[in-house]
């Protein structure tokens, strides 16, 4: 009986233990993925080192990340990421040409402070306002979408059609683009400066002009001429009048 007893006591002691062991470590489910990053998806992407190395110098991946990370802005961004071919294409030195704050500029011309799947494209109300700003306000695009998908995105100086999505899912979208969206702001063509206009004369009391007015007296005076005609004949007939008196 006494040995039954211990049975089940050791019995009960064991299923304690048990219950108090820690378990396995929780593993993280298939497929989960970590916060949004778009240095991360240009990487993946392959064909982007140029855009990425802009990103990286003017500090836009650093920022756009953490606008990401921390939901500053609920309704998402999207991303058009130019391809190396596309920098290539561009006119030799066009980026050395531009100052920092204008690099800055242009990648932020790349980017729209919304998400927009490749549906919603088709809803867009034109102009499109993306990040970049200037002292004319914000930086514009022209965006496009025919009912097959195609869309079609403009500057003012170039025009591309997204040919793919690398990330379409919210809150970072990132299309692929083969030209760089050169912004109008900085490459468009600038107005020519007005002509000056010609001064006019400021008109005096009685409604004549400084230009057309002339010295006093002006207009009572004799031609030139006249006076010393007039002159002349006052001496010929002073000598006439001596020579008669001698004669």
């Amino acid at each position: 009986m006494a040995r039954s007893v211990a049975v089940v006591v050791l019995l009960a002691m064991a299923a304690v233990a048990a219950a108090q062991a820690p378990g396995p470590a929780a593993t993280p489910a298939a497929g989960a993925t970590g916060p949004p990053n778009v240095t991360a998806v240009l990487e993946k992407g392959g064909q982007y080192t140029t855009f990425i190395r802009l990103m990286k110098e003017t500090q836009q991946d650093t920022q756009l990340n953490s606008q990401l990370n921390n939901s500053f802005n609920g309704n998402g961004y999207t991303v058009f990421a130019p391809t190396d071919n596309a920098f290539n294409n561009l006119k030799p030195g066009t980026l050395n040409s531009l100052t920092q704050q204008q690099q800055v500029a242009l990648v932020q011309g790349h980017v729209l402070p919304q998400f927009y799947s490749m549906d919603s494209f088709q809803t867009a109300s034109n102009p499109v306002r993306t990040q970049a700003s200037g002292t004319d306000g914000p930086y514009t695009l022209n965006i496009t979408s025919t009912t097959n998908s195609i869309v079609n995105v403009s500057t003012g100086v170039v025009e591309v059609t997204v040919t793919n999505a690398l990330s379409t899912v919210k809150p970072l979208a990132v299309y692929s683009v083969d030209k760089v969206l050169l912004p109008f702001e900085l490459f468009g063509v600038k107005a020519p400066a007005a002509a000056p206009t010609a001064s006019t004369a400021k008109p005096k009391k009685g409604g004549s002009t400084e230009a057309a007015s002339g010295p006093a007296g002006a207009e009572d005076a004799e031609p030139t001429g006249a006076a010393s005609a007039r002159a002349v004949g006052w001496g010929v007939a002073g000598l006439a009048a001596v020579v008669g008196c001698l004669l």
